[in-house]
């Protein structure tokens, strides 16, 4: 999902050429002595750790819970024991919030898909004294960006130990939600890891209540600190003010090479807000506006994707800085482009806080993307990994809606497989006579998408046990989630675009974030503008999740250039 384009340039005839030209890049870097070496990928991966023992039956979910109905708070008692995949079946009944932690991995691989070596990010398993774990079943969580300089890889997840139930609900030690179910409180932090595996946190208290997704470091140009985004409360209307501060898209002080133990988080700082109200809808529940799922730099602006909840619109923004992008007075308020030569946002928003609408809005729907509110309309896209090949062609990662309706005589998930899902690659070129974005296609051959398949190990026939869904365990892909791109070629063969993927999700799991998926490959033509051309390029399947994992962000390796930020 980084906003850059990775060089060298290689000449390319056909996709399969491309494929080794790619993988003759990264072999030529192998002799280094470094963890990563340039021109390699990063995927992140989590493990399931927990054993049966980890969850008992008849336990208060979440743990602590205790029942209020002042604050509205309601607990469930545990129907399965910690047993993967059963275990998730304690979402469908007994705690929405249930998930349990786990530990993250970082798999080094060549871009042809073959695995040069993985490291275990620490945590209270391991002999670091800092520690930070992943929440299995969180899709939305371990994307991967390379700092804007280059030589950093960053990411956020949770100071808290393995196998900890509830965490990604839980809230932050310095804001405390009291409708919130989930009593614990854990930071989220940010990784940083370097080119020799060193990693440093950054701890946080925002995202109580929910979790922090994606994290951005920018250490150009004298700045220090984190972009990140995620998504914030998990109790009642009206959040409280330091939840909606939270929210959204933060501004952190970077902090490297200083033990968690030692730090002492203030309250969240976001750096950019948007509302409904901006597009002349009505306020709805205020800070889910702000429920951001992706994000990327490209030529200075800071562009983020919103993609899931009921409420907010689901689309591609970004932040303006001048505050003349998309100003109420326009024809088109609250939608725009980034002015040119706006400066990026380094500093927090001004503590103004209104419990109708939020925070200061300083953010614009990108013109072309879509602009209907959730609460008025069933969503039109789901958009989260965004990577720009150049100034006028965005690929945009659409994950699906996840809806897991079931046909057994055609042996598919028939919203995912339908003519009506978004999910896949969407390639979008700039207008410059409209000045609008304009959808050109979705990349969607070869990811068979509805079509169940079987991993090794992995429940098959029908999750009909106790509070299971009645439906297949066999996952299908649905869509995209994380993305990172290149460009190959030449002046006179052409340039194509090679990107990375890492796929979405139906099925009939309890929850569907815990299912295996897969990361995929595809080329296209950066020049094409043809659905019909652009329905012979296939994605090819570079690896499988094994049963108990799941696959969750892709990069490049630190020490790859990045030339457009």
């Amino acid at each position: 999902m980084n906003g850059f384009t990775s060089s060298p340039r290689i000449a390319i005839t056909c996709r399969a050429l491309t494929l080794l030209a790619l993988s003759a890049v990264a072999t030529g870097l192998t002799a280094s002595a470094q963890t990563f070496t340039p021109g390699n990928i990063v995927v992140s991966r989590s493990v399931y750790s927990a054993t049966p023992d980890s969850v008992t039956i008849g336990q208060t979910l979440p743990p602590g819970c205790v029942p209020n109905s002042k604050n509205k708070v309601t607990c469930g008692t545990a129907a399965l024991d910690g047993t993967y995949p059963y275990v998730f079946n304690n979402v469908t009944v007994s705690d929405p919030s249930f998930g349990i932690t786990s530990p993250i991995f970082l798999d080094v691989m060549t871009p042809t898909g073959s695995l040069i070596t993985s490291m275990q990010v620490p945590n209270s398993s391991t002999t670091s004294g800092d520690q930070l774990v992943t929440s299995f079943s969180s899709k939305s969580e371990e994307s991967l960006h390379l700092s804007t300089d280059g030589s950093y890889l960053t990411f956020m997840d949770y100071v808290a130990p393995l196998n900890t139930i509830d965490v990604s609900n839980a809230n932050t030690p310095a804001v405390i939600d009291p409708t919130n179910p989930v009593p614990g409180a854990y930071y989220r932090a940010v990784a940083t890891v370097n080119a020799q595996g060193q990693f440093s946190f950054t701890e946080t208290n925002a995202y109580s209540g929910n979790n922090g997704r994606s994290a951005l470091y920018v250490n150009t140009n004298g700045n220090n600190f984190f972009y990140t985004v995620g998504n914030a409360g998990n109790g009642g209307n009206p959040e409280p003010k330091q939840v909606v501060n939270g929210a959204g898209v933060q501004i952190i002080p970077a902090i490297l090479n200083q033990s968690e133990s030692s730090q002492t988080p203030g309250f969240p700082t976001p750096v950019a807000s948007f509302s409904v109200t901006q597009l002349g809808d009505a306020a709805d529940k205020v800070g889910k506006d702000d429920n951001f799922r992706g994000m990327t730099l490209y030529n200075n602006v800071l562009y983020v994707t919103k993609g899931s909840g009921g409420n907010g619109v689901n689309t591609v923004y970004f932040v303006d800085t001048t505050g003349k992008a998309c100003p109420a007075g326009s024809a088109t308020p609250g939608v725009g482009l980034p002015i040119p030569g706006a400066p990026l946002p380094t500093t927090n928003l001004a503590p103004t806080y209104n419990s109708a609408t939020g925070l200061e809005s300083n953010m614009c729907i990108l013109a072309g993307f879509p602009t209907v509110s959730n609460k008025t309309s069933n969503p039109v896209a789901y958009p989260f990994g965004l990577w720009f090949a150049d100034a006028t062609t965005l690929y945009v990662a659409d994950e699906g809606d996840g809806v897991n309706t079931y046909d057994p005589n055609s042996n598919s998930y028939t919203d995912a497989a339908g003519p009506t899902n978004t999910g896949g690659l969407q390639k979008w070129i700039f207008n410059s006579s409209t000045q609008t974005w304009q959808l050109a296609y979705t990349l969607t051959t070869g990811l068979n998408l509805g079509t169940p398949y079987t991993v090794a190990g992995f429940p098959t026939g029908y999750n009909n046990g106790t509070d299971g869904t009645n439906l297949p365990w066999a996952p299908a892909t649905d869509g995209l989630r994380n993305i990172i791109g290149t460009i190959v070629g030449n002046r006179i063969q052409g340039y194509s675009v090679v990107i990375w993927a890492v796929s979405s999700t139906v099925s009939g799991n309890g929850d569907q974030g815990a299912d295996p998926n897969k990361l995929y490959l595809i080329t296209d033509r950066l020049s094409n503008t043809s659905a019909a051309v652009a329905a012979h390029e296939t994605f090819t399947d570079l690896r499988d999740a094994a049963n108990g994992e799941v696959l969750r962000g892709v990069s490049f390796t630190p020490g790859t250039p990045v030339t457009s930020y």
